[in-house]
């Protein structure tokens, strides 16, 4: 699906040549994907990360190891570079603001800073009438025993910055719960959340240009164990109109952002007396794992779209060739990979990653097979 917005996004911004440069600041597996798809168009890439084993740093035609503030560092890598992106939404926005001056930053420091918080992803939400989980802003304990006794249990509570793949939070059956949790986030800032009943989670992956041109690759069916996703599968158990209203609420969260790029919204499918519902859990500006599997059954995958996007070039069809289930191989099963190269239709993704650890995603695999097989 391809729309244009109406919302004076600078359409006069010239697109990049091939041979340009492309600078990403993080060098997890994200960073390794987008070099390889923007090497694809003829780019090359300089991967900025402080950790020297970087797995993005083997397939990209340079690299800088340094603090995500160290000015001297950063103002020498935009000099080599024609844009700059992010692969994880934790860069401080010190690092951006360095940035921005001197090399155009996509998608840019808004983005950026409303997906570090949580709290701004629910204003953001709540001034767009898009609905979410009931929450409460969290800042004592005897906050949290409020909001708990105010939301009823379930509860989740979560911190504001910095969680991914289930940490930072905690959850809660009642106010009894509370000093526990409360400790297990170690006091910080936080906001707490009802439990959604929900049927399934879903995640709009979807990119926007320069120009405000937007495409959205189908609506993904996720399943996660112990807070890390584990299965995406496409197409999702949802139905046309449900799925409508998906492409729609993320296209209406990246046009308010001036998202430049991918992103990933990730929601709750609710299926009760009132019928399908939608509600919005998280943001990542940025490409996503939801949307690993458009790497074999799309055209373009959704790291050509994001590379295609902040270069200033149109984005691309996000029409599926057939339907796909995406696997995460976390922590040793990675070892498995001989049976999965042997595997006929399996497509194999390792990240590199020096080493394994229970609970760290070590590559994924993908299955395409044609339209409802």
């Amino acid at each position: 699906m391809t729309v244009t917005a109406q919302d004076g996004t600078d359409h006069g911004a010239a697109a990049l040549e091939p041979g340009a440069t492309i600078g990403i600041l993080g060098g997890g597996q994200l960073g390794r994907m987008l070099a390889l798809a923007a090497a694809r168009l003829g780019m090359r890439c300089h991967i900025y990360c402080p950790d020297p084993q970087s797995p993005a740093f083997d397939v990209a035609a340079a690299r800088t190891v340094a603090a995500y503030d160290d000015r001297e560092a950063l103002t020498a890598f935009a000099a080599d570079c024609d844009v700059v992106t992010y692969e994880f939404e934790n860069v401080p926005a010190l690092t951006v603001d360095t940035l921005s001056p001197l090399v155009p930053a996509r998608p840019g420091r808004r983005p950026l800073a409303v997906c570090q918080d949580r709290l701004e992803e629910k204003r953001l939400l709540e001034g767009l009438g898009i609905g979410s989980a009931p929450w409460r802003k969290i800042d004592s304990l005897d906050g949290l025993r409020a909001g708990v006794a105010d939301l009823g249990g379930p509860c989740v509570l979560k911190t504001r910055r910095l969680g991914y793949d289930g940490k930072g939070q905690a959850r809660l059956k009642s106010t009894g719960d509370a000093d526990r949790a409360w400790e297990a986030i170690a006091g910080a800032p936080a906001i707490l959340e009802a439990f959604v009943p929900f049927s399934r989670e879903v995640s709009v992956v979807c990119a926007r240009g320069v120009a405000g041109d937007f495409a959205a690759y189908d609506v993904t069916e996720n399943h996660h164990e112990a807070g890390i996703l584990r299965v995406s599968r496409v197409p999702a158990g949802i139905s046309e109109a449900g799925a409508a209203v998906a492409v729609d609420i993320a296209r209406r969260i990246a046009e308010a952002l001036g998202h430049v790029g991918v992103m990933a919204v990730e929601m709750f499918l609710l299926d009760d007396d009132s019928g399908e519902r939608l509600l919005v859990n998280e943001l990542a500006p940025r490409v996503h794992n939801s949307g690993h599997w458009t790497i074999e059954a799309c055209p373009a995958s959704q790291f050509e779209a994001h590379i295609r996007a902040i270069a200033g070039w149109p984005v691309p069809s996000t029409a599926r060739i057939g339907d796909a289930t995406m696997t995460n191989l976390i922590g040793d099963e990675a070892l498995d990979w001989q049976a999965l190269a042997a595997e006929p239709g399996a497509a194999l993704h390792l990240y590199g990653k020096h080493a394994i650890r229970p609970g760290r995603k070590m590559g994924h695999v993908t299955r395409v097979r044609p339209f409802g097989a």
